[in-house]
């Protein structure tokens, strides 16, 4: 399947977005309800196990016969709470690979409000375990509560450090450490995933497989001031999946750096 990469030209690493998403974003104010109404646990279920879960297990295996490497390192925390970090290059394959990684099978993500504003989905979206950032003291107040919720009760949340989509990017692009304050302050684990894109072997297809590396558990270090909790944490899984993420082998889009030098020519 080898062809020449699409060039991507970019100018900022952790703000660009390359998402062909045209979405406004809804305020997510004091009234929004993280945890839902008695009812959210029997849709999510409908959702997820009757309908998305299925499909998408079989989108990803047929279009990039996706297979997970090293899940074992799970076991430990199965039926436990923890935090689960992953690269974010992928907006077809990205909402059903944590579904099958995660151990607990009751997975919640951390999203921008753009994955809950939109007219049908967006409506959705929050069964299927979507949590989006705050907009306001209050909200932020009743997010933090949510997630703190399931951790307690044993489920997972998922982070994408990168914030933005960089469609079959196969690098690791920088992140900061302030999404690693959840596991500092409510003292658990924290596991991440590196999707890779390789060469199908002995197949032909015009899609790269996808590979998925599950690295983990890092745990925060409390003898430690919370700041440096949060940024050795950060550390430990930037390296775990800058590592995994040279086991790609295709690459699709070739992302470029702006300059003056190669935006004139």
């Amino acid at each position: 399947m080898k062809k020449q990469p699409q060039i991507i030209y970019y100018t900022d690493e952790l703000n660009d977005e390359f998402s062909t998403a045209q979405i406004t974003p809804k305020v997510i104010g004091d009234d929004y309800k993280y945890l839902g109404t008695w009812a959210r646990p029997a849709i999510r279920a409908i959702l997820y196990y009757v309908i998305a879960k299925p499909l998408g297990t079989l989108f990803i295996k047929l279009k990039y016969r996706h297979k997970i490497v090293n899940k074992d390192v799970l076991k430990e925390v199965k039926g436990k709470g923890y935090f689960l970090y992953g690269n974010h290059t992928n907006a077809a394959a990205d909402p059903f690979i944590p579904q099958l990684i995660d151990i607990n099978k009751n997975l919640y993500v951390i999203v921008h409000p753009n994955n809950v504003s939109m007219p049908v989905l967006g409506h959705l979206t929050p069964a299927l375990g979507a949590l989006p950032l705050p907009d306001t003291y209050n909200a932020a107040k009743n997010f933090n509560k949510a997630i703190k919720h399931h951790i307690e009760k044993g489920r997972t949340v998922l982070i994408y450090p990168e914030a933005h989509i960089w469609p079959y990017y196969t690098g690791i692009r920088p992140f900061g450490s302030a999404s690693f304050g959840y596991p500092v302050n409510l003292d658990a684990p924290v596991y991440c995933f590196t999707n890779t894109y390789q060469e199908p072997k002995k197949h032909k297809s015009t899609h790269p497989r996808i590979v998925t590396y599950v690295d983990g558990p890092f745990y925060p270090d409390k003898s430690l001031p919370k700041a440096q909790q949060k940024e050795e944490l950060r550390n430990q899984v930037y390296e775990a999946m800058v590592e995994r993420s040279k086991n790609s082998n295709v690459e699709l889009i070739k992302y470029i750096k702006k300059t003056e030098q190669n935006t004139s020519q």
